[in-house]
């Protein structure tokens, strides 16, 4: 039997799915094209996606080796506690196993962070352009964030940052080194911020590129905050470097008291069993990690010596993409590139329409990107 739509069960509905004032307020997260969507779209092969800073040298052996080993043991629930890759990490970055939480993605510490801390009154701060997830745990939890604008130079302004800080300050988030601009904070300007915030607000650093900017003297590894008890947390993952993007694994490293509380919000088996011990496996090979560094190393010279040759400005990166003005709508110029088999990443997503990000790939990979970049700047 038909149910009859009067206007109270209309009105009725429509309270039903009515939804919470700031979820309306929040943007769904825009990944880099994938290549099968441009495959089905244009019709073309032979892609390269140099969008989303994956490690175009794929995961270590070692790691795929793992997820063969472990395959016939899937119908298992993993370890709630991730007790095997808590304990290799802690071994591999000198600290305390309680020290660390482990997630689905440093996007799961960054959404644990603003549910378990984040209040209606509280205020959250991040630099401008950087990674958009910060805002929305901020928005989430109807926490005002405050998106300050970087330097001239494409640096989180910490000055200018804690001009905007307050005793409603509960969360700053700095990512070092910066998605999308590849740059860094020195030592020193960090060490000032942290002395001028508040006690009650902790500070987030993103350092999901740290190990491309390990070598610089000029970085600043936030573990050493951690280990100093400070209101630190650090952000990594194995998303990057390790080349394990689709199975996501990122983790948060805090002090204990921190990482207890976000155990209390924390979905339970938030970390899958492929995951986990293909991460273990892949802590082992650290001469896979060097490799890529090496690689990304060589790929950005090859790519600031072609900039350089085109006249197109660029940032100089401590990650493993580059910022660069293309002097034109960068929206256009990247359909452009599509047709020529390369995706890349606008910069009017983070507000500098003239913009693009690439990330550094294998060097038959850049050379396609920058065949392809100069065919289309020469139309």
């Amino acid at each position: 039997m038909a149910l009859i739509e009067t206007p109270a069960r209309i009105d009725a509905l429509k309270e039903a799915t009515r939804v919470a004032e700031n979820i309306t307020r929040l943007t769904p997260y825009r990944p880099g094209k994938p290549v099968a969507e441009v495959e089905r779209e244009l019709g073309i092969t032979g892609i390269i996606k140099l969008a989303s800073n994956e490690n175009s040298l794929g995961p270590s052996p070692k790691a795929i080796a793992a997820i063969h080993d472990y395959a016939s043991k899937m119908h298992v629930y993993p370890d709630a506690s991730s007790f095997e890759l808590r304990n290799a990490l802690a071994a591999h970055l000198d600290v305390a196993p309680d020290t660390l939480v482990l997630g689905n993605g440093s996007d799961d510490i960054i959404h644990l962070l603003g549910v378990t801390f984040l209040e209606p009154g509280d205020e959250v701060i991040q630099g401008y352009p950087s990674f958009v997830r910060y805002e929305s745990a901020a928005i989430l939890n109807n926490a005002p964030c405050h998106l300050v604008p970087l330097t001239a130079n494409w640096v989180h302004d910490l000055d200018a940052m804690a001009e905007r800080l307050n005793k409603n300050t509960r969360m700053v988030f700095i990512t070092n080194p910066n998605n999308p601009t590849g740059t860094i904070v020195s030592r020193e300007a960090l060490e000032r911020f942290i002395a001028k915030v508040p006690e009650r607000a902790l500070i987030v650093v993103d350092e999901a590129y740290c190990e491309y900017a390990a070598s610089s003297p000029d970085f600043s590894d936030a573990l050493r905050y951690v280990r100093e008890g400070e209101n630190v947390v650090a952000l990594r993952t194995f998303s990057k470097i390790y080349g394990l993007a689709g199975l996501r694994v990122g983790y948060g490293v805090m002090r204990p008291d921190i990482a207890n509380s976000l155990h209390q919000t924390r979905e339970p088996f938030n970390l899958n069993l492929m995951a986990q011990l293909s991460a273990v496996a892949a802590l082992q090979d650290q001469e896979h990690v060097a490799k890529t560094v090496a690689m990304n190393e060589t790929g950005k010279a090859d790519f600031y010596r072609a900039f350089e040759e085109m006249g197109l400005d660029y940032t100089p990166t401590y990650g493993n993409f580059v910022w660069f003005d293309t002097g034109r709508d960068s929206a256009a110029l990247f359909q452009a590139l599509l047709r020529e088999g390369v995706i890349t990443r606008t910069g009017d997503v983070f507000g500098a329409p003239t913009y693009l990000r690439v990330t550094v790939g294998t060097q038959t990979e850049n050379a396609k990107f920058l065949n392809a970049l100069r065919k289309v700047l020469a139309t």
